[in-house]
């Protein structure tokens, strides 16, 4: 739905610098400058607020805390998993063949399940050992 009153051109370009009206708010006014903070107005602002451009005492500055010459050296979780994955598709897919080519396996009614079954698992065991390792890896990266 279109407001009633008309929106100004974005491309005209304003006379003044002052800040262009909105249909929803009205006619925009120029911010009132700030007041003198008093001894008595300071102390009414809570124990954490100091007058310092708007810095609280706990807060610290991140140029402080931040070294810009070290690199943190993160996993990436997703390339684990899905290489964990992949290890596990490939070696499942091997074990089970080798299994049901071997003549122990002539008993088995239904290969394809038991197939299925070990690629299931061995991918599920080597997704999460590969979680495992990027956890490791990421816990590593933080002591540095």
């Amino acid at each position: 739905m279109s407001p009633s009153t008309p929106t100004p051109d974005v491309n005209e370009t304003p006379d003044s610098l002052a800040p262009a009206a909105s249909p929803e708010t009205g006619p925009a006014t120029a911010p009132a400058a700030p007041a003198a903070l008093t001894p008595a107005a300071a102390d009414t602002t809570s124990a954490g607020d100091t007058n310092d451009g708007g810095i609280r005492g706990d807060e610290v500055e991140i140029e402080s805390v931040v070294d810009p010459a070290t690199i943190r050296r993160a996993p990436r979780y997703k390339a684990f998993f899905t290489t964990g994955a992949l290890v596990g598709v490939v070696l499942g897919l091997c074990l089970g063949i080798t299994w049901l080519g071997s003549p122990e396996s002539l008993g088995v009614l239904k290969p394809g399940v038991y197939l299925t079954v070990v690629v299931l698992g061995t991918t599920t065991l080597t997704t999460l050992v590969a979680g495992a390792l990027a956890i490791w890896a990421d816990k590593r990266s933080l002591r540095r």
